[in-house]
């Protein structure tokens, strides 16, 4: 536990993790010196589109599922937010915590807007052969930084905001007419990331105070098209005699009930990194097949992520062990 609360930077790559490629160095190096594992998510409406997705994952990431939902458990539309009164806000709900929230995503915008969130346009990050400028995400991880009071490799004693969140992927930041998810994207998050952890580097100022998580999700999945990305343990790694013994995981649980409605397979890979205050595990690269057999954070709901980040800002209390 860190001596003075962290500020949080939260990049969520929306639907690249199928995208990620060995060539993506700063991601795996992030990883190697990561916790890493999985956030679970519900199940999708089959009749959900695209853009409906994009906001109801980022709703339950943010733990505000329940504000995009009715009481039918069916999606609310625009003219249906401006109308429902949305949960208390992110400040309300965590000790005056102050969140920024960057997208493209115009719906995505409009409903964190509604929770509470400072909305911040993420724009001009890429240069005209859809790859990452290098001085453009010089400019955005300063940005990024002195909004969580990092400056000139100092930690300020007053920030603007305790929390951020940048919001990347789903095609929006580059107009190339596919409409879904793209190499470029990853690209984008992989120069992000390395340019964050050179500002970040142990022995500086900010490392100790930087609470950086990478979460890069899988978009829209189905079971039988994505049998391998599956939380589950295969029945033939199962022992016969022992396994009516072992409790059900935590993930699947809320409080002492079942949670219902849980996804086993197509989870969102997260890896979270603060200098002397996180434990390192044994994943060296960024991927789900080194998440599930070394990653040192298992599964836990999506909707717990933002109360986990909470704690290491002394927002909450401590969800769990």
């Amino acid at each position: 536990m860190a001596d003075k609360p962290s500020r949080a930077l939260v990049l969520y790559g929306d639907g690249l993790a199928r995208f990620i490629q060995s060539s993506h160095t700063h991601l795996h190096s992030l990883a190697s010196k990561a916790n890493c594992g999985f956030l679970s998510l519900p199940n999708a409406p089959s009749s959900e589109c695209e853009d409906e997705r994009v906001v109801r994952e980022s709703a339950v990431l943010l733990d505000a599922c329940e504000a995009y939902l009715n009481k039918n458990g069916e999606h609310l539309n625009e003219a249906d937010h401006q109308k429902s009164p949305l949960m208390p806000t992110i400040s309300d709900r965590f000790m005056g915590m102050r969140a920024a929230l960057l997208t493209n995503n115009s719906s995505l915008e409009s409903f964190s807007g509604k929770l509470g969130y400072n909305v911040l346009p993420l724009s001009g990050s890429y240069d005209n052969n859809h790859s990452p400028s290098e001085l453009r995400v010089d400019t955005l991880t300063s940005e990024l930084l002195k909004l969580l009071g990092f400056e000139e490799g100092k930690t300020l004693e007053r920030s603007q905001f305790d929390f951020v969140f940048v919001h990347i992927g789903a095609g929006e930041n580059i107009n190339d007419g596919k409409g879904g998810a793209t190499a470029g994207d990853v690209e984008f998050v992989n120069a992000l990331v390395g340019c964050i952890m050179d500002v970040a580097q142990p022995g500086s100022k900010i490392a100790s105070r930087l609470h950086l998580s990478v979460v890069m999700s899988y978009g829209h999945v189905s079971e039988d098209s994505d049998p391998k990305l599956s939380v589950l343990i295969p029945k033939d790694e199962k022992n016969s005699h022992l396994w009516e013994l072992y409790p059900r995981q935590s993930y699947t649980m809320r409080g002492e009930n079942p949670r219902n409605d849980v996804r086993h397979y197509g989870p969102m890979l997260i890896a979270q990194w603060q200098h002397a205050v996180t434990r390192k595990d044994m994943a060296d690269t960024f991927s789900f097949e080194d998440f599930k057999k070394h990653g040192g954070n298992l599964t836990i709901p999506a909707d717990r992520f933002l109360h986990e980040i909470a704690f290491k800002l002394w927002k909450a209390p401590k969800y769990g062990a």
